[in-house]
C-alpha cells in the first residue's frame, strides 16, 4: 500500500486518512514484525491487546483458550506447522488506529494485528505477522505464503473471485464534531441542511456527501462542502468554526476522538453511515485465498471471540466499539461491482 492518504480505498476503507498527521506523531512501520515482538502477546492462553500503542489504543490483558473443535477445522498444512501467518498491508507508514509499528519501533500492533493475535490463539496457533505494501498483502495470499489478511480488507463481489471472506467489523463512515456540539447525524442527510461539512476530494465519503448535496438543493436547502489538503488543516478549522463536522472513515474519527479527548478541544462521533451506501452494510473481513478451508475456522474463531466477550474488549480498547457485528459470517454480500 502506497502511503496513507485520505482517500477511501477498498480495503483500507481510507482509515489511513493522514492518520499519523493527527494530535500525535507515531513510528512508521518497519519491513516487518512478528509475534514475539515485546507485549504482542501474553502467557500462554493470553494476549495483550493495544500493547505499544502510544495512546492509540487502551492495553488490555485477555485470556484466550483453545478451542479444540474449531483448531480441528484448520486444513491439515495449517495445523501441522503450528502457526498462523497473518498479513497486514501497512506499509510504509502505517495508518492508526489500525495498524503500525508501535512506540517500542518493533511491535505490528493496531486493532488489524491485534484480532489476528486473538484468532490465532482461538484455533491453538502462534501467530506470525508480516507486515507488507498493500499489493504485496495479496500476493502473499495468492502465493499462500500468508495464510490470512486482517488489513481492514471490505468485502466486494470482485474479490470473492479470488478470496474468501470472514467478516468481522462494519465498515463505516462518521461525522466528527467538537465535542461540545450538540447536532447528530441519525442517519438522515436531511440533518445536514445548513451545515458546512469536510471532506476528502476524490473518496467514496465525498461521492456520498455530493449526492445529499444534490438531493438538499433539490429541496431548496443548502450544504456546503469544504476540502482541506490534510488532516491537520482539516482539525484546525474544525476548532476554529469554519466547517461543523468532518466526514471520513469510523476508524480515523475514533482516533481523533481518543488523541483528543484531552485536549481544549475535544472531539466526538456524531453519527455513522455505511461505507457501501444506503443499500448495503459494508463489511471489513478476514481475507483468505478461495477454497482454502481457512474461511469456516476463522469465522468460528471470531464467533467465539464474540461469544466469550474477548471480541467486545478488542473493539472498546480501540474505540471502535460502534463497528461491531453480532456475529461473524462467511461471503456475505459484499459491495456490489457497480459500486466500486
Amino acid at each position: 500500500m502506497s502511503r496513507p492518504t485520505r482517500r477511501r480505498r477498498l480495503g483500507v476503507t481510507g482509515a489511513a486518512l493522514a492518520s499519523a498527521a493527527l494530535v500525535v506523531s507515531l513510528a512508521a512501520c518497519s519491513g516487518q514484525a512478528s509475534a514475539e515482538d515485546a507485549g504482542s502477546t501474553g502467557s500462554a492462553g493470553s494476549v495483550t491487546i493495544a500493547a505499544h500503542t502510544n495512546g492509540a489504543g487502551t492495553q488490555t490483558a485477555v485470556k484466550v483458550d483453545t478451542v479444540q473443535k474449531i483448531a480441528d477445522e484448520l486444513p491439515a498444512a495449517v495445523k501441522s506447522s503450528g502457526k498462523l501467518v497473518i498479513g497486514v498491508g501497512a506499509l510504509p507508514a502505517g495508518f492508526p488506529p489500525l495498524a503500525f509499528t508501535g512506540d517500542d519501533q518493533k511491535t505490528l500492533t493496531g486493532s488489524e494485528p491485534d484480532l489476528g493475535r486473538l484468532v490465532a490463539a482461538v484455533l491453538g496457533l502462534k501467530p506470525e505477522l508480516k507486515n507488507a505494501t498493500w499489493d504485496n498483502l495479496f500476493v502473499g495470499i495468492d502465493t499462500g505464503a500468508t495464510d490470512v489478511g486482517f488489513s481492514n480488507i471490505t468485502d466486494t463481489e470482485q474479490r470473492k473471485e479470488k478470496y474468501d471472506f470472514a467478516s468481522y467489523r462494519k465498515d463505516e463512515l462518521a461525522f466528527t464534531v467538537l465535542k461540545k456540539n450538540t447536532w447528530s447525524f441519525d442517519g438522515d442527510y436531511k440533518n445536514l441542511a445548513g451545515l458546512t461539512v469536510a471532506v476528502s476530494s476524490g473518496t467514496n465519503q465525498e461521492k456520498i456527501l455530493l449526492e445529499w448535496k444534490a438531493k438538499l438543493e433539490a429541496a431548496g436547502k443548502t450544504l456546503t462542502i469544504k476540502y482541506y489538503p490534510d488532516a491537520n488543516s482539516t482539525y484546525l478549522a474544525l476548532n476554529s468554526g469554519k466547517i461543523d463536522a468532518n466526514f471520513g472513515p469510523n476508524p480515523t474519527a475514533a482516533y481523533q476522538n481518543t488523541q483528543s479527548a484531552s485536549s481544549a478541544n475535544p472531539t466526538r462521533t456524531a453519527g455513522t453511515f455505511s461505507g457501501a451506501g444506503d443499500s448495503l452494510q459494508g463489511l471489513i473481513a478476514a481475507t483468505v485465498k478461495k477454497g482454502s478451508g481457512l474461511d469456516k475456522p476463522i469465522a468460528d474463531a471470531i464467533n467465539s471471540l464474540i461469544e466469550n466477550g474477548q471480541y467486545a474488549k478488542w473493539l472498546k480498547a480501540y474505540n471502535l466499539s460502534n463497528e461491531g457485528l453480532p456475529t461473524s459470517e462467511i461471503n456475505p454480500p459484499g459491495l456490489p461491482l457497480d459500486n466500486q
